[in-house]
């Protein structure tokens, strides 16, 4: 590979045109594709060698983030290409050389419906004020369905709307909303920098790409505490989970402050999983938790194990077990039953429920 310019633009081409999420490139493999959760080598290309990958990071790069990757031995930044798709890049090194992992990200937010998701996640986009957490594992489409949320209310309220984001993801186009992105090392320091200041800024909606400690946990809360809709993502695979990650990411002798501010900004949790669809492609499967008197408490009391029984008993409110989103998904034929005991993190009750 002589131009590796020109190679890197055909592999993110065909990661565009092939409907991938991911783009892997590292020594010793073919440039490979994640689709519908499945890695898939580029057979017509040929494997990595090390100049080659150096070559292909090197064209993403500019002087100052070669400087970073050599400094840190690693990266994250969004790069656009020729205005046909933007990626979100990882570039690390591994066994001393360099490597990368590129997502994929829609030139615009999809809708809300677009993705398949639960109707009541609309009511959220309502909200004058409080603290939504969008969760699941890496890759499950959290970012995508904050983006939808927020993109809702820029197209239907008049308000203020600030992302601080590293590196920032979809790109908004401004409608009845103002909105205002920042991305950290460009328009910020850091998270906490960013998030301390944003109060000042005059925010309506607030969307933190990602919570980094307690200290952009507390912003976020003070943030809903003072009127204003936040939003975020976690890495955590249910709403009891987030919840314990959240007051055990404060020291000890803050954490009894921490539950109780919690419990009194918090509004929702919707975790997410994408699930391989019958036919190709992938559907959402999503636990929905919504805030009410009995789950506060519990939060206030740090019983937070008995979560998952009042979201299972709450669906007049609109509440959904991640159980109760596969079995629907099973009935409907859009997933296997393999598939929903794979991703189920309660199996057994699974299987009770596939047999009312």
């Amino acid at each position: 590979m002589n131009n590796y310019q020109q190679k890197l633009n055909e592999l993110l081409l065909a990661a565009a045109s092939r409907g991938a999420s991911d783009l892997h490139l590292g020594v010793g493999t073919k440039p490979t594709l994640r689709i519908d959760g499945s890695l898939i080598p580029l057979n017509e290309e040929v494997v990595l060698t090390p100049e080659a990958v150096e070559g292909l990071i090197t064209a993403l790069l500019t002087s100052d983030q070669k400087d970073e990757v050599l400094r840190d031995k690693e990266i994250d930044f969004s790069y656009s290409f020729d205005n046909k798709a933007r990626f979100r890049v990882n570039v690390f090194h591994q066994r001393g050389f360099l490597a990368a992992a590129m997502r994929l990200v829609r030139a615009k937010p999809p809708t809300l419906d677009d993705l398949n998701l639960p109707p009541i996640l609309h009511d959220f986009t309502k909200l004058a004020q409080g603290f939504v957490l969008i969760v699941g594992p890496a890759g499950h489409g959290k970012s995508t369905t904050s983006a939808a949320m927020v993109d809702e209310i820029n197209h239907t309220r008049l308000d203020h709307i600030i992302t601080v984001e590293d590196p920032i993801e979809y790109l908004f186009t401004q409608d009845k909303s103002i909105v205002s992105q920042r991305e950290i090392k460009i328009d910020a320091l850091s998270f906490n920098k960013a998030l301390t200041s944003v109060l000042r800024q005059d925010p309506d909606v607030i969307m933190v790409g990602e919570m980094r400690g307690h200290e952009s946990v507390a912003a976020a809360m003070t943030a809903a505490e003072t009127g204003h809709l936040v939003f975020s993502t976690l890495h955590t695979n249910s709403a009891a989970q987030t919840i314990d990650r959240i007051i055990d990411s404060f020291p000890a002798e803050q954490q009894n402050q921490a539950a109780s501010q919690l419990a009194s900004t918090l509004v929702a949790i919707v975790s997410e999983r994408l699930i391989p669809k019958i036919g190709g492609g992938r559907v959402p499967a999503c636990e929905v938790m919504i805030m009410n008197s009995a789950i506060r408490n519990l939060i206030r009391e740090r019983k937070v194990h008995q979560i998952d029984l009042v979201i299972e008993t709450s669906s007049q409110e609109g509440m959904v077990s991640l159980n109760r989103s596969l079995v629907d998904l099973v009935k409907r034929k859009m997933i296997s039953l393999e598939n929903a005991e794979l991703y189920s993190l309660n199996p057994s009750e699974l299987k009770v429920l596939l047999e009312r």
